[in-house]
């Protein structure tokens, strides 16, 4: 459905990304795994639109988007998910999920999805009147994966959902992430938790200096000495 090939993208002078290719398939849960400035949050950028690729293809069910703009990016079925929240912290609850829904003109679905967003996130309900920049970490977080999901999308793609969070709360933001994917679709997920990352999707791409340096399973990179030694601390795990 997603497939990235030889994507270059930098910033001024210095490359980000060098020649990245990747796939998302029907119903699946991929993972970007790598270090800080590996170039995962670039590539959710360049697909999103934020960021224009200097070489390379991006394509979405069959169509080239590459160089699309973000406004249409989504209303082709990409959500994104950024890292840091990113909630309109001077809106309240109900108007970030309202901005969620920015593009669709189905009032009545509106209506339906925000009641659903309200059953599966109840402090957002309880939170509707109050600004989104008042409420705590875990909370926004749940704000910022319920309004990208208000856009009714395919593909969502989560930029570090744990980031910051009590552990209690990430293994929440986890459980979301596995019921999107449950409900049929399709995630690209960014995270500094390898081996959450990597126990959770079905395939994943290791990134180096912004070039794609492995890529399998979930279980083949865990089974990688490479990869225990340099990002899941020497640990080996049963198959």
């Amino acid at each position: 459905m997603l497939r990235l090939e030889g994507i270059e993208v930098g910033y001024g002078r210095v490359a980000a990304l060098r020649g990245v290719s990747l796939e998302v398939r029907q119903g699946e849960l991929v993972s970007l795994i790598g270090a800080n400035g590996a170039g995962k949050s670039t590539t959710l950028k360049t697909i999103s639109g934020l960021m224009k690729p200097s070489a390379g293809s991006i394509t979405w069910d069959g169509q080239p988007i590459t160089g699309l703009s973000p406004r249409e990016i989504l209303r082709r079925g990409i959500a994104h998910c950024p890292e840091g929240r990113r909630v309109f912290p001077h809106l309240t609850v109900r108007e970030n999920l309202a901005m969620g829904a920015l593009l669709r003109h189905d009032k009545a679905g509106i209506a339906e999805d925000l009641e659903a967003m309200y059953a599966r996130f109840p402090r957002l309900r309880e939170r509707a009147a109050q600004a989104a920049g008042t409420l705590s970490g875990g909370e926004q977080q749940m704000l910022a994966i319920a309004r990208a999901l208000m856009s009714r999308p395919r593909l969502v793609m989560f930029d570090e959902p744990s980031l910051g969070l009590a552990p209690n709360l990430v293994e929440q933001v986890f459980e979301i992430v596995q019921e999107v994917r449950r409900q049929g679709l399709m995630v690209l997920m960014v995270e500094q938790n390898a081996l959450a990352a990597l126990s959770l999707c079905d395939r994943a791409y290791l990134l180096e200096t912004g070039r794609v340096v492995r890529s399998g399973t979930g279980a083949e990179l865990m089974a990688s000495s490479d990869v225990r030694e340099a990002y899941l601390g020497g640990r080996a795990f049963a198959a």
